[in-house]
């Protein structure tokens, strides 16, 4: 589905990303793991048409997608969370909800999708027409998700979800990332809970400095002692 093929990115004139490739497949789940940094929040925006792309081009559906317009990448089936969730906080919860569903085929499915959204997450219905700077963190990163869903993506990025969440509230986000992806929407997640990452996702990728250092299945990378120590912490022994 999505073939990144040795992209370099810069900012300005400092180079960020270095001749980095991955795949993600169709309904596939993979992470993207790494250290504060790495250029994993850069690759994940120029995967969504946020960031250009100075060499190296992007495949989405067969499609080449390098040069397409920014607000291109949603209508063709890509939608991103971004860090921080960034949602309209004095707007209501089912305003922000709304706005991902702003294009014509996803406004057309729009209560349809109102519905498998506030199905995933139940606390939201009550929610719907507070104020989005009235939620709590995971609340709010909740219909960051949502809004995202409303477009009926093919492919959904996600950049640092558990970030700033209690480790309760991780739990169930990554619990819901996983039934998303089991319901067919293919998942390219960047995070820096690595343990979580791996334990969620199919395949793997780290990232330092702005390259693809390792690449494996999840579960596999967990018992790399190089990745176990560098990242987990753990003892190779």
């Amino acid at each position: 589905m999505l073939e990144v093929n040795q992209i370099s990115v810069n900012y300005g004139a400092a180079p960020a990303l270095w001749d980095v490739s991955l795949t993600c497949g169709d309904k596939e789940l993979v992470c993207v793991v790494g250290p504060n940094g790495a250029g994993k929040t850069t690759l994940i925006n120029a995967v969504a048409g946020l960031h250009g792309v100075k060499s190296g081009t992007l495949v989405y559906g067969g499609r080449d997608i390098t040069r397409l317009a920014s607000h291109r990448y949603c209508e063709a089936g890509i939608a991103i969370v971004p860090e921080g969730r960034r949602l309209f906080t004095q707007m209501s919860v089912l305003e922000n909800l709304e706005l991902g569903s702003f294009l014509p085929a996803a406004k057309a499915r729009r209560a349809e999708r109102l519905e498998s959204v506030l199905a995933l997450f139940p606390v939201l219905k009550v929610k719907l027409h507070s104020l989005a700077d009235s939620l709590s963190g995971g609340q709010q990163q909740m219909v960051a998700i949502g809004r995202a869903l409303m477009a009926g993506p093919t492919l959904l990025l996600l950049d640092e979800p558990s970030l700033g969440l209690a480790p309760s509230i991780v739990l169930d986000m990554f619990a819901a990332i996983r039934q998303i992806n089991s319901q067919g929407t293919a998942v390219l997640l960047v995070e820096q809970n690595v343990s979580m990452a791996l334990e969620t996702a199919d395949r793997a990728y780290v990232m330092e400095e702005g390259r693809i250092v390792a690449e494996g299945q999840a579960k596999e990378m967990m018992d790399r002692p190089e990745i176990r120590k560098a990242y987990l912490g753990l003892d190779t022994h």
